[in-house]
């Protein structure tokens, strides 16, 4: 039970805020405009990435499956910057 809260509270976290800046970032328009509604719309997101790491077997599985997520989209942002298709 442990594992898959903190693979919830820790990667969840780290998950929902690169989904809100990936979609930040790809959303027409300059990326100032998306903040309030990104923030606004982080603490849900964090909550049930959090509260779907308990349909897990393990913790260990929510932990690959949400940490393996969480690298994945970060990963996309970073593509998007290095590259230069967002500002």
């Amino acid at each position: 039970m442990w594992g898959r809260a903190t693979a919830g509270a820790l990667a969840g976290f780290v998950l929902a805020a690169a989904l809100v800046g990936l979609v930040g970032r790809l959303w027409p328009g300059p990326w100032q405009a998306t903040l309030v509604p990104g923030m606004v719309a982080l603490f849900p997101l964090w909550i049930g990435i959090a509260a779907a790491a308990f349909r897990f077997g393990s913790g260990l599985r929510a932990w690959a499956w949400i940490g393996g997520s969480a690298v994945v989209t970060l990963g996309a942002l970073w593509l998007l910057q290095a590259t230069g298709w967002v500002a």
